[in-house]
């Protein structure tokens, strides 16, 4: 792509989250999701791929819907209100209209249909996108929004959607429809706890942020699509497949590493909240997403490349792809837990 074009892409979907964090007014919120949306469709469509083609036709539909409810909501609101500021007091139609339509935005179930495709049809790096900085704008509303929305809505998605991003996932041999279906899954956790502690919806954020990044960094590195491609890639770079299977675990919630800390912390507060059944529901759904992260650790370490033994081993060619950032991530994503007081003294 022409570094041009890049440049105004990149700065484009900047612009589009920033306008959407410091807006006030209906208006202004839509249109920073106008931008956002817009700008990545240049970034998902340049392979030029009928695949390609066909996820930026779904998810230019599926945001395009998605950004009609934000407006006739904010319309409806200011008809019945009489104005146009997002933190004042919402009518309850809008806000139920306002709530499907982020639902939609972030591919939370049940209108979670898109985001599988989409992911499906895209390079490592753009899917790494729309997965992490796509969903700040969208979040950024519901944080400043949570108080007014129906708790009762928001946690019977959320729930649906941890129930669904862990069985969708189960019979998936693509490791980027895998990646998708967790984080539907992971958006579920974020969402079920907004109302009552909207930190730790934040915190859970940027851990999944942190974590997803650093998986779709490594797939990027490793040029590995499917299962079948993990269990030569140990071959190719021991270290980096370690690192993997350490980040996979930590996704799936285990201790001692990062993952587990969100998880841990959100069911406690819902324990507070006397909300025992949702959290019971919850904490065993994510046995199933534990199972699909252990059976792609299981693919790594446990079976062999399905070549001859007699075969000369993959060529290890030297890359030039910057490290630094996959570096941090990984850390990050694995050694955070035990600051976790310190990340509950800020949520508190």
């Amino acid at each position: 792509m022409n570094p041009l074009v890049l440049s105004i892409t990149i700065l484009s979907l900047g612009l589009g989250t920033t306008m959407t964090f410091i807006a006030s007014h209906w208006l202004l919120v839509w249109i920073g999701l106008e931008i956002n949306t817009m700008a990545i469709i240049p970034l998902m469509i340049y392979q030029h791929h009928p695949r390609a083609t066909e996820a930026t036709t779904k998810y230019f539909l599926t945001q395009a819907t998605a950004s009609a409810l934000v407006l006739f909501a904010g319309t409806m609101n200011a008809w019945l209100t009489g104005q146009w500021m997002i933190n004042e007091i919402i009518n309850p139609g809008s806000a139920t209209l306002l709530s499907i339509a982020l639902a939609l935005k972030i591919g939370m179930a049940p209108m979670h249909f898109w985001l599988p495709e989409v992911l499906q049809g895209l390079n490592l790096l753009t899917g790494l996108v729309i997965s992490t900085w796509q969903k700040l704008a969208p979040f950024a509303v519901l944080l400043q929004l949570y108080h007014l929305l129906n708790p009762t809505l928001l946690l019977s998605m959320a729930v649906l959607s941890i129930i669904i991003g862990g069985w969708g996932g189960l019979n998936q041999t693509q490791l980027r429809k895998i990646l998708a279906y967790s984080s539907i899954a992971h958006i579920g956790w974020m969402i079920a706890i907004l109302h009552y502690s909207p930190n730790l919806t934040l915190l859970n954020l940027i851990i999944y942020i942190i974590m997803t990044s650093s998986l779709f960094l490594l797939l990027n590195t490793n040029n590995v699509t499917k299962i079948n491609s993990i269990a030569i890639s140990s071959t190719k770079s021991p270290l980096l497949t370690i690192m993997f299977m350490l980040t996979l675990l930590s996704l799936g919630g285990l201790p001692p590493l990062t993952g587990f800390m969100p998880k841990w912390l959100i069911l406690q507060e819902m324990t507070k909240q006397n909300l025992f059944i949702p959290a019971t529901i919850m904490a065993l759904t994510a046995l199933l997403s534990l199972f699909f992260y252990l059976r792609l650790c299981y693919s790594i370490t446990l079976t062999l490349s399905p070549n001859p033994t007699t075969s000369s081993s993959s060529w290890r060619t030297k890359t030039y792809q910057p490290n630094l950032i996959l570096v941090l991530m990984t850390s990050l994503s694995i050694l955070l837990l035990p600051l976790t007081p310190t990340f509950l003294s800020l949520v508190t």
